[in-house]
C-alpha cells in the first residue's frame, strides 16, 4: 500500500498563526541564568548581560512570541523586585523549582531588551496566585503607559524613557495547581475581577489569555467559557438574543496544557527501547483529541471563534540527566522530541481556526529545549531543527489534508504511520511537512496537488538519524541535523516520494 495525501484548496482563508511558533522561557533550573542572562561581567560574549550566541541562534527560528516569566514562578513573582538598580534587588527563593535563591537581575527591563533583541513580541504572564489586583495593573502600567504617572516615571528613574510595546498578558497560571488550588469556579470569579483592571495605556489593546484546563479538564473549559464570554448558556440558532448579537468577551484567548510525558514512571530521555518510543508517539497523538474536545466545548459558547485556544506550555517531559539537579528539569533531545515536535506543530497547523498560539517549553536548558549550554558552549537540538524547518508555515495559508497511510504497529497497538500538515505562502509556493512515526520502514507516498496552481519544481529538507536515540551533544553537535531531500517526482501536480523511517519531511512545491 502506498500512502494517499490529497493537498485541498482552502475554501475558508485559514491562516496559520506565527504565533503557533512561540517559546517559553520560565525562571526554571538553566533557562534564563546561564541559558539566556550570563551578566555583563562575563567572559561570554553578551549585550547588556544576554547571551549573543542564544540570540543569534533563536533569531534564525523566527520566534514570534516568548512567554515569560512562568509557569509556576509567575504565581509567586512580584515584578517590583526585579526593576532598579541590579544590586538593590531582593533575593528571594525558587520555591517551585528546586529552592534555589533568586537574586533577580533578569526583570521586567532584561526581559524586554531580550525580546527586542530578537525581534519578538513579548508574552507576560502575570501574578493571581499570591499578587494583588494593584500589583497587576501597576505592571501593566509600569511596561505600557507614555504619559505622567507614579509607575511611568518609575520606569523613566529605572531607564527607560519609552513604553514598551506589549499585546499578550497572561492573568494567572495553572491556577487549578501550582497557582493557587482553585476551583474552577473561583478562579473564574478572580479573572473576571483581575481582568477588569488590565488596561489598556497605548494604542495597542492588551489581548488577556485566562488560564484554562489541565488536559482533558472539560469541566473547567465549559465553565471559563460561560463566564469568560458572559453568555449564561450555549448557543443556539433558535435563540438569538441581543446579547448573543452584540457580546464583547472579557477573554481573549484560554490557555491548555499538556506534555508529553508518563507521569508514573519518568523515563530516560535517551536510552529507551521501541516500547518507549511507540508509547511517546500515542501519548503525543492525544493532543488532536484534547483539542478536538475542547474545541468543541468552546464552539458551544463562542461559534464565531472569538476567543483562542492558547497551547502555552506543550513538550516532551522525561526524567533529568544523571548527575543534575532535579528540579531543574534539564533534559537531553533525541530524534524521538523531533517527531514529537512534527507531530504537536502539524495538530496546532490544522486546528489554526482555534488555535491561535502555542509555546513550547521550555526555551534553554529545560525540557524539551531548542537550545542547550555548557559554559560558554552551545548547541541546537533536534526540536530546534524541526522549528527551523517548519517557519516556512508561520502566517501562510492553511491548506487542508486527507492522509490515507498504513499504520505503525507495535504488539497489539497500532497508530497512523504519516502525521501531515500543509500550507500556501504569500508568494504561491506549497510546503508539506510529513512525520513517519515508523522507526523501523520507510513508507512510498503519493501526494495529489490538484486543484492549486500549476506547479513545476520540489525540493526538501529531510531530519532523521540511524538510531531512535541519536542526539546532539557538546562533542559531536552535529550528529542530527536537516539534510537536502531532492528524491522527489513531480509530474502535473502529482508528487511521488519514499519518507524514511523516523524522520521528519518538509517539502517546498511552487
Amino acid at each position: 500500500m502506498t500512502s494517499l495525501i490529497n493537498v485541498n484548496k482552502n475554501s475558508k482563508n485559514e491562516v496559520i498563526s506565527r504565533h503557533i511558533y512561540g517559546h517559553f522561557a520560565e525562571h526554571l533550573g538553566r533557562c534564563v541564568y546561564e541559558g539566556i542572562w550570563v551578566g555583563e561581567e562575563s567572559p561570554i560574549p553578551n549585550t547588556r548581560g544576554i547571551r549573543n550566541d542564544v540570540v543569534d541562534a533563536l533569531k534564525k527560528l523566527n520566534i514570534p512570541n516568548v512567554r515569560w516569566p512562568g509557569g509556576c514562578f509567575a504565581d509567586e513573582y512580584h515584578w517590583k523586585d526585579g526593576i532598579g538598580p541590579r544590586e538593590s534587588r531582593p533575593s528571594i527563593v525558587n520555591n517551585n523549582w528546586g529552592k534555589v535563591t533568586e537574586n533577580n537581575h533578569f526583570g521586567t527591563h532584561e526581559f524586554l531588551d531580550f525580546c527586542e533583541q530578537l525581534g519578538t513580541e513579548p508574552y507576560i504572564c502575570g501574578n493571581v496566585g499570591s499578587g494583588t489586583v494593584q500589583e497587576m495593573q501597576e505592571w501593566i502600567e509600569y511596561i505600557t503607559f507614555d504619559g505622567q504617572s507614579p509607575m511611568a516615571d518609575l520606569r523613566r528613574k529605572n531607564g527607560r524613557e519609552k513604553p514598551w510595546k506589549l499585546k499578550y498578558f497572561g492573568i494567572g497560571n495553572e491556577n487549578w495547581g501550582c497557582g493557587g488550588k482553585m476551583r474552577v469556579e473561583h478562579y473564574a470569579d478572580l479573572y473576571r475581577r483581575y481582568e477588569t483592571f488590565v488596561r489598556d495605556y497605548s494604542d495597542i489593546p492588551i489581548y488577556k489569555i485566562a488560564c484554562g484546563p489541565s488536559e482533558a479538564d472539560y469541566h473547567w473549559t465549559e465553565v471559563m467559557m460561560r463566564e469568560g464570554t458572559g453568555r449564561t448558556e450555549p448557543y443556539s440558532d433558535n435563540v438569538m438574543t441581543s446579547a448573543w448579537e452584540h457580546y464583547r468577551p472579557n477573554m481573549h484567548g484560554l490557555s491548555l496544557h499538556f506534555y508529553t510525558r508518563n507521569r508514573a514512571n519518568y523515563d530516560s530521555s535517551t536510552e529507551f527501547t521501541e516500547e518507549k518510543w511507540f508509547d511517546y508517539m500515542r501519548r503525543t497523538v492525544v493532543m488532536e483529541e484534547l483539542i478536538q474536545r475542547h474545541t468543541a466545548i468552546m464552539d458551544k459558547y463562542d461559534p464565531e471563534k472569538n476567543v483562542d485556544l492558547i497551547v502555552d506550555e506543550w513538550g516532551s517531559w522525561f526524567k533529568v540527566e544523571p548527575g543534575t539537579n532535579p528540579g531543574f528539569l534539564y533534559q537531553q533531545n533525541t530524534l524521538r522530541d523531533a517527531l514529537i515536535a512534527g507531530i504537536n506543530l502539524n495538530i496546532f497547523n490544522n486546528h489554526c481556526d482555534r488555535v491561535h498560539m502555542a509555546n513550547i517549553a521550555q526555551l534553554v536548558n529545560v525540557l524539551q529545549a531548542v537550545v542547550l549550554t555548557e559554559g560558554e558552549k552551545m548547541l541546537l537540538t533536534p526540536t530546534y531543527h524541526v522549528f527551523e524547518m517548519y517557519k516556512v508555515h508561520q502566517d501562510a495559508k492553511l491548506l487542508p489534508v486527507s492522509v490515507s497511510t498504513k499504520n505503525y504497529s507495535y504488539g497489539e497497538d497500532t497508530l497512523p504511520m504519516l502525521n501531515v500538515s500543509a500550507s500556501q505562502d504569500d508568494s504561491g509556493k506549497v510546503h508539506i511537512s510529513i512525520c513517519n512515526l515508523d522507526p523501523n520502514n520507510s513508507e512510498q507516498v503519493h501526494v495529489n496537488l490538484k486543484g492549486l496552481s500549476e506547479l513545476s519544481s520540489a525540493s526538501g529538507r529531510l531530519l532523521t538519524a540511524e538510531a531512535m536515540t541519536e542526539h546532539n551533544t557538546f562533542e559531536n553537535p552535529n550528529r542530527v541535523e536537516p539534510v537536502a531531500f531532492n528524491n522527489i517526482e513531480l509530474k502535473e501536480n502529482e508528487l511521488s516520494l519514499t519518507i524514511p523511517s523516523k524522520s521528519v519531511l518538509v517539502v517546498e512545491i511552487q
